[in-house]
């Protein structure tokens, strides 16, 4: 993203100071290169907060960036140079091997005084997160495709509390060549040179409850809805809800989805029990006691994840959920009662009991404003006191070209596929390859298989310079594979259309507030979804017929003698896939 730097602004951007604790108002920066594309987008909310924003206007909430420090780029160099690991980064080994050899190196000796000096000040658990060259661009962002690895930071021992975040900086460091990134920069025309790691030190969001510690509330929002529902319109933007660390959202999990336009309105849920089953029932937060293993290269090596009761003893439910109850089958709002707990966040958004939606739409509207861009927000918070905490900004690309798909093309005979739910714009064709998850194969157990196949024919095909229409059951990237294939971006990064389609009984609503989709979009990778049962079905049929380059156990990759002719119109939602051009003609 491009970020505005006015003259009116405070700066915020200065020097650690290890004889100096607590700024106010600034990010501060270990060494002298870039602060990375995250860091540039936390440096515009910060000043955009102090400069423009109306934090009067929310009284009950307080507002701010989580308190940071940026190691520069010039350490990543200094780093790799000095432990001559560009050997290793740039190999084809595995990604444990890479992320094992940066843990046996040596961070630069020059800036060890500045960590332990700025561990010293803090006793709170800490997010130590990516923010490379290349993230967060409009077109290129690279959402979620470095590591943020999370330590609970809680040791009485400086000494340790020290050795912890060096081990999470080396992590960080690593997963810049792990073989997700290298696929990524490769799909989109990036040498490994091209990219340089600063690594960001920021509190978690949060509060801590016995041996756990996250944020009762993690949001993502957007001024943009790709997929709008009922009198929701595109531009009122989107936001996903959930219980605690934001990992739950970003990974594609289970959320709350709703428009601040209209936020009493919930996800498209056909009952009380179909929301009682289809809502969050686990979250994630940080391990405050002893991590279970000892596992310096593993992201999640002090998180855990943990249940609506537990939650509930915690007493974090307060302004988020609703009840069941049994005799009417109906939700009530609030805990007032027994029963099975959901989260609605119905005290927030039909209550209003907090002007959290209020607060959302107007920080919406000012980095939309300030950027002249559609945006994507993320963000964190806690209750009693009410505190929000602001965690990365990005722009987002919204399409503008104009392309009419007609009704005749939704019926046409010549369709491979067609669809009212469709996600990109624009026309496309040179596909020739379409890779295809076998129907009657496709079992939620298999789906982690399912994914390492996926990634061998996507890489043969990007070595030959060749896109493909990739054909799916589930949500493409959630980090649940029981909602579907939790491919990364690296596995099928050479994907210029998708299509997402349910068996009976399967259905799952897209997530917005991943990063997979953000990509997606940012990418423009169409996507195309086909729900089970409808007046729009694949041809299966059809495609069985292709010519087969090869059949793994669950995928299919088929070659077609023409092009197939894709038509995605982002205005209305439309789309289709007709099997060739020249008979559509």
């Amino acid at each position: 993203m491009n970020i505005k730097s006015e003259g009116t602004f405070p700066q915020s951007l200065i020097p650690f100071d290890r004889n100096e604790n607590d700024q106010e108002n600034c990010i501060r920066v270990i060494g002298t290169g870039s602060i990375g594309g995250k860091a540039q987008g936390l440096v515009f909310l910060n000043d955009l907060l102090l400069s423009r924003f109306q934090t009067a206007d929310f009284q009950q909430i307080t507002v701010g960036i989580p308190n940071l420090t940026v190691i520069a780029t010039d350490v990543f160099d200094a780093f790799m140079a000095e432990n001559d690991l560009y050997g290793i980064a740039n190999s084809n080994s595995p990604d444990d091997r890479i992320a094992q050899a940066f843990q046996n190196a040596d961070l630069p000796f020059n800036v060890l005084g500045d960590l332990k000096s700025l561990i010293n000040q803090i006793y709170t658990p800490l997010a130590i997160r990516s923010s490379s060259l290349l993230e967060d661009a409009t077109y290129e962002p690279f959402a979620g495709i470095y590591a943020t690895k999370m330590i609970p930071n809680h040791q009485h021992d400086s000494g340790t509390r020290f050795q912890k975040l060096t081990e999470a900086i080396k992590f960080v460091y690593a997963s810049t060549y792990f073989n997700n990134a290298k696929s990524f920069r490769k799909a989109t025309n990036h040498d490994h040179s091209d990219e340089k790691m600063a690594v960001i030190i920021q509190d978690v969001v949060g509060s801590r409850h016995s041996l756990r510690f996250y944020p009762e509330l993690s949001g993502v929002t957007r001024s943009y809805n790709f997929y709008p529902v009922g009198r929701a319109q595109q531009e009122d933007g989107v936001v996903n809800l959930a219980l605690g660390l934001g990992k739950t959202i970003v990974d594609g999990g289970v959320s709350w989805t709703y428009s601040p336009a209209y936020p009493k309105i919930g996800p498209p849920f056909g009952s009380v029990e179909e929301l009682l089953k289809g809502s969050q029932k686990e979250y994630w937060a940080i391990n405050m006691g002893t991590p279970l293993v000892y596992d310096p290269i593993q992201e999640t090596e002090y998180l855990i994840q943990e249940n609506l009761t537990t939650a509930e003893k915690d007493g974090s439910l307060r302004h988020l959920c609703s009840t069941y109850d049994l005799q009417s089958n109906r939700l009530t709002i609030g805990m007032g009662n027994p029963g099975p707990r959901a989260l609605t966040f119905a005290p927030l958004l039909t209550l209003k009991e907090i002007p959290l939606n209020d607060l959302i739409k107007s920080f919406l509207a000012a980095c939309e404003e300030e950027l002249q861009n559609p945006v994507e927000i993320e963000f964190a918070m806690t209750f009693n006191p009410h505190s929000l905490g602001l965690l990365q900004v990005r722009s987002m690309v919204v399409a503008s070209d104009i392309v009419k798909v007609t009704d005749e093309d939704l019926i046409d005979e010549n369709a491979l596929v067609a669809s009212e739910n469709v996600l990109g714009n624009g026309l496309i064709d040179d596909i020739q390859d379409i890779v295809y998850v076998i129907p009657h194969k496709f079992e939620l157990e298999n789906t982690r298989q399912i994914a390492d196949e996926l990634e061998k024919i996507n890489d043969s095909l990007i070595d030959r310079g060749k896109s493909y229409l990739l054909i799916v059951f589930g949500r493409l990237g959630s980090s649940d594979p029981w909602l579907g294939i939790p491919a990364n971006w690296g596995q099928i990064s050479g994907a210029r259309v998708i299509v997402e389609t349910f068996q009976e009984g399967f259905k799952v609503e897209m997530s917005q507030g991943s990063h997979f989709f953000h990509n997606m979009t940012s990418l423009g990778v169409s996507y195309i979804s086909v729900p089970a049962s409808g007046k729009h079905q694949l041809d299966w049929d059809w495609l069985a017929l292709q010519k087969e380059i090869q059949t793994t156990q669950f995928v299919r990759h088929v070659r077609l003698i023409a092009p197939l002719y894709v038509k995605i119109d982002g205005r209305s939602g439309r789309g289709a896939i007709l099997k060739s051009r020249e008979e559509n003609d």
